[in-house]
């Protein structure tokens, strides 16, 4: 079986759970944070949403340099960062879909300023950098929303906002 087989129905079940935590933010609460050190809500939704786009950037390209990149700036509403969410999930989905086993490990690169961060194959890129990173964020995200007595979806099972799956 080709790898890219397995990355797909990981990647869309993934997705479909981050999209319900993002539909959960509170407009109203967007510049709370839990810790002075923290994202604020907003700006770690906005994170969450703009990950799959790492999808895309590994997937097609060799290397990225993030130096000098601006700050993402905060998207100003959930239904905005819903949308590019869903725009940024499309974008990974098709740049993933038909990639060869051979295309999937050629090496990829993260560089700061022309140093070099990582190289890894981009199917390992994939899984840590972008699947794996994203659901360490939502994860964050599922606090946040405890912390603010916002009910958290089930997200591998129920839970004591949704006791049935």
């Amino acid at each position: 079986m080709p790898l890219v087989d397995a990355l797909l129905p990981e990647f869309d079940n993934e997705m479909t759970k981050t999209r319900k935590v993002l539909e959960r933010v509170p407009d109203d609460k967007r510049d709370w944070k839990p810790h002075p050190k923290s994202f604020s809500l907003g700006a770690l939704a906005t994170h969450v949403a703009n990950l799959p786009n790492w999808g895309s950037e590994t997937l097609n390209r060799s290397e990225l340099d993030v130096g000098g990149a601006p700050p993402l700036a905060t998207l100003p509403s959930t239904s905005d960062i819903v949308a590019a969410f869903d725009k940024n999930v499309a974008d990974a989905r098709a740049a993933l879909s038909g990639k060869t086993d051979a295309e999937l490990a050629a090496m990829w690169s993260l560089r700061y300023s022309g140093r070099t961060l990582f190289s890894m194959p981009k199917a390992t890129v994939w899984r840590s950098f972008v699947v794996s990173h994203l659901i360490h964020h939502r994860a964050q995200l599922t606090v946040y929303l405890r912390l603010l007595d916002v009910p958290v979806p089930a997200i591998y099972g129920p839970n004591a906002d949704e006791p049935a799956f």
